[in-house]
């Protein structure tokens, strides 16, 4: 089994370096699963609209919600986030070399969201790679065990860790 998760300081970091290996991967005709997110300038100036595209081929789902220049707390729209995890385990169904998650976040540190899916991947022995962030690492590790190790978000990284044999 391998599980991998990517962590960086810099916003938006490992949004772009799963979306650029998610690139890599489909260019050498690896069958990829998941979901990537895109970050754009929101309309009102405000936070960014955040994006998934269902890999390989889209679509591309709005996730965030428009809670106004003062809203604080989570944006997250979670009816959206949940058609993405519907959509992504159609494509795990008919099979993939990986399955990419943006982020284990605040819905799969509770149990929902991409986490069934990340458990069926493990169970199928499809390697996989997380994006994280230090807020839910913490329930990441609760779910993974030992199984999941830490890679550098850089794409070459990602690449060698991928092709190199698991030691599970």
């Amino acid at each position: 089994m391998k599980i991998a998760y990517v962590m960086a300081e810099r916003t938006g970091l490992v949004d772009e370096v799963l979306a650029a290996f998610a690139g890599r991967l489909e260019s050498a005709g690896l069958r990829t699963c998941g979901i990537v997110q895109i970050n754009s300038e929101a309309a009102n100036g405000g936070r960014c609209d955040m994006d998934v595209r269902i890999l390989p081929d889209g679509p591309t789902i709005r996730i965030s919600q428009s809670l106004g220049p003062h809203a604080r707390g989570c944006r997250l729209d979670p009816a959206a986030l949940e058609e993405a995890v519907l959509l992504t385990a159609a494509r795990l169904e008919r099979g993939a070399d990986v399955l990419i998650v943006n982020k284990f976040g605040k819905h799969e540190a509770d149990g929902r969201g991409f986490r069934e899916l990340i458990a069926e991947a493990l169970s199928r022995d499809i390697p996989i790679v997380v994006g994280l962030n230090a807020l839910n690492k913490k329930a990441f590790v609760e779910f993974t065990g030992d199984l999941a190790g830490s890679l550098p978000a850089d794409c070459e990284a990602l690449l060698g860790w991928l092709k190199a044999p698991a030691l599970h």
